[in-house]
């Protein structure tokens, strides 16, 4: 596809709204699941040296 301008890019040949709503979505997605395995690998850490430092105290 060839467009004359910037404005007729981002119109997307009346399809914007499906375009930019789906690299919007898929965006937002991305950083979600960044951030909860950003999360849960901390938790993991946590629980991790916890369990390490109850053993080390039993023994």
């Amino acid at each position: 596809m060839q467009w004359n301008s910037v404005s007729e890019f981002f119109a997307m040949g009346g399809y914007a709204l499906y375009v930019w709503g789906s690299f919007g979505a898929t965006a937002l997605v991305m950083v979600v699941e960044s951030l909860l395995i950003r999360s849960r690998r901390k938790e993991i850490q946590r629980n991790l040296r916890a369990e390490l430092e109850s053993n080390e105290a039993q023994s």
